[in-house]
């Protein structure tokens, strides 16, 4: 049974050691992140919307899709920038 115990601690110790290098590493993609205003996520967001419709009207179907993709993912980080920034202000 003793092994048990020293496999738990083990783990746990390991999961601190983790966590700790997570959080040096979130901190420093959140002290980048809050620099960008909010609203460049919006306007690339929107723009790559206008790119998609230009490649569409040229004929460009496959190219139009691809870029069409970029959205979404941009305005997923405008949300997490507009947390960070919130939960920096509390």
């Amino acid at each position: 049974m003793p092994f048990k115990n020293y496999q738990f601690t083990y783990k746990k110790n390991k999961m601190e050691n983790l966590t700790a290098k997570e959080d040096v590493t979130t901190k420093a993609i959140e002290k980048q992140t809050k620099k960008i205003p909010s609203d460049v996520f919006l306007f690339t967001a929107i723009g790559t919307m206008a790119i998609s419709l230009t490649l569409k009207c040229l004929g460009r179907s496959k190219d139009s899709a691809f870029v069409g993709q970029w959205a979404a993912p941009i305005l997923i980080m405008g949300v997490y920038n507009k947390l960070v920034k919130q939960k920096e202000s509390k």
